[in-house]
């Protein structure tokens, strides 16, 4: 009996072994799919904040640094130079700007070489709402605890600048950097739940809109964009060259 079932057994192993390949071929053909689409996706959206981030108009033209209504000056009214920034607090390109400019544009406006302003607004709308909460966040701490809280909330927000894919600090976590920065807690969840960051963030963005800020980071020399560089860092060091 046992001798007869030995060519049945065999087929079933054979069978099995064929399906077991099988399975193993659909395996590596899905994490090959898997592996093309994560590729693409990461070339496509690059591509789209390349485009977004770097999409700078020379037809700017927008309030001078210490005259706008949205935005942050650090710098005397007298200096010589102006600089001017509009940026995205969730933007990589603002984000790579900042940490190669931050120090030395500080220690220019505190010598009195330049006034310079930082205009946050909400260009990146179309992937989350991120770049609107973080600006609002940043409104509101510049109106209920002045310009220099608002100052350490700025280098906070980048020094804690998530990825643009996610995952996003909620409205406690940005309103925790808001206390750290200097800010009363009350204060600033009073002004995110009555809407008065909100509506300052949609205010920014029509103005940098009507300006015609259509990238960020969209920067201003003395009125003029300025776009001297290839790269961030060498953005951030001609533009310094330019204020000594």
């Amino acid at each position: 009996m046992s001798k007869k079932n030995r060519p049945v057994g065999r087929t079933e192993r054979a069978a099995a072994a064929v399906r077991e390949l099988q399975q193993q071929e659909r395996r590596r053909r899905n994490l090959m799919v898997g592996g093309v689409v994560v590729a693409l996706l990461v070339i496509v959206l690059g591509g789209y904040f390349l485009a977004r981030g770097l999409d700078t108009s020379d037809d700017v033209a927008a309030p001078d640094a210490g005259s706008g209504d949205y935005g942050l000056t650090i710098g005397p009214a007298d200096a010589p130079h102006e600089v001017v920034i509009y940026e995205d607090f969730l933007c990589p390109y603002c984000g790579e700007l900042e940490k190669a400019s931050r120090t030395d544009l500080a220690q220019l406006a505190a010598d009195g070489k330049v006034q310079v302003e930082y205009r946050p607004y909400n260009l990146l709308s179309s992937i989350g709402d991120y770049s609107a909460r973080s600006a609002a966040v940043f409104a509101v701490v510049l109106d209920t605890s002045g310009p220099d809280a608002a100052k350490k909330l700025h280098d906070l927000l980048y020094e804690h600048q998530p990825s643009e894919s996610g995952p996003f600090p909620s409205d406690d976590d940005l309103i925790k950097l808001a206390v750290e920065a200097g800010a009363d807690e009350a204060a600033v969840r009073k002004g995110i739940e009555d809407g008065d960051g909100a509506d300052w963030v949609t205010a920014a963005t029509t103005a940098a809109q009507d300006a015609g800020v259509r990238g960020t980071p969209t920067v201003l020399l003395d009125g003029k964009v300025f776009q001297d560089g290839r790269t961030m860092d060498e953005m951030a060091s001609k533009l310094i060259d330019k204020l000594q």
